[in-house]
């Protein structure tokens, strides 16, 4: 765990340390999502014209879920300490960026559907059993850099399971002038092995099974791996209802909502397969 720059003094830009392990992780975790949406996307039959789409707004996507990271985090932090004030955090928690992506991948999508000067040659039904791939491929590296820059930790232990980080790592703490190690659960590394496990479950039932609810799986199994792992997290982010953390409550809406989600989807394949039956029938008249 280095949570350094990786080019020393070279790596830094106004005293700001950017070539970073966690940095690389992200970056590889946005390079492999791009990949993953091309060649899942080409394998199950999406129209060219459809993935370039759906890439360009995957970028836009990406962007406002930054944004929407930092955003949700300034307000968990605002309502823990009014009084601090309110401006854009530095921090960023996952769920907020889940929800700022996804709804600006939806919005975009619909305004160049229905207000867009040329039609898209595919459906948001075609290419959603491949997001949730991506995002978990995407998440399962970021998760790798938080491991190495020692953020997003667990709570301090003395099982075996537990590691010590870099001395100038968020784990560690002072006292009286000195550096004391704190062994703690890493449950950075342990959520991003999760996301791993899941990328594959998920891509095998993609291209094995043809399985078209990998929204539900995602949504379901993520909040409940969230909601249960963040009674062993040792970092403090914010607060929401006071009893739960932000990303429990959030694991609670997640895992509730897969219920009405499947429901949603189930009716919107229904009707995307009698469109594409009814183009049948019509071409062969």
């Amino acid at each position: 765990m280095y949570p350094h720059s990786l080019l020393g003094e070279l790596g830094k830009i106004n005293g700001q340390e950017i070539l970073t392990l966690y940095g690389v992780c992200i970056a590889i975790g946005i390079v492999m999502c791009i990949v993953v949406l091309r060649k899942a996307g080409k394998f199950i039959g999406i129209d060219a014209k459809f993935l370039d789409f759906a890439e360009m707004n995957g970028y836009a996507a990406i962007l406002i879920g930054f944004f929407g990271a930092a955003l949700f985090q300034s307000i968990y932090d605002y309502i823990e300490n009014p009084a601090g004030g309110f401006s854009l955090s530095s921090g960023l928690t996952f769920l907020g960026g889940l929800i700022g992506g996804v709804s600006s991948f939806i919005i975009i999508y619909l305004f160049f559907k229905y207000k867009g000067k040329n039609k898209l040659t595919g459906r948001i039904t075609d290419i959603l059993p491949v997001v949730p791939c991506c995002i978990t491929i995407a998440h399962g590296f970021g998760r790798l850099g938080c491991f190495f820059a020692g953020c997003c930790h667990g709570k301090a232990t003395e099982s075996w399971l537990g590691m010590t980080f870099h001395p100038d790592s968020p784990v560690y703490y002072y006292s009286t002038g000195n550096v004391y190690p704190q062994k703690v659960l890493p449950t950075n590394l342990f959520e991003s092995i999760f996301l791993f496990t899941l990328f594959g479950i998920m891509l095998y039932l993609l291209l094995k099974r043809k399985f078209k609810y990998n929204f539900v799986v995602y949504v379901a199994s993520y909040g409940l791996f969230r909601f249960f792992i963040e009674f062993i997290r040792g970092d403090s982010r914010g607060e929401l209802l006071g009893i739960l953390s932000p990303s429990q409550t959030w694991s609670i809406v997640m895992v509730l909502g897969a219920i009405p989600l499947y429901f949603a989807l189930k009716k919107l394949y229904e009707l995307r397969d009698a469109e594409k039956a009814l183009q049948v029938a019509q071409n062969a008249e």
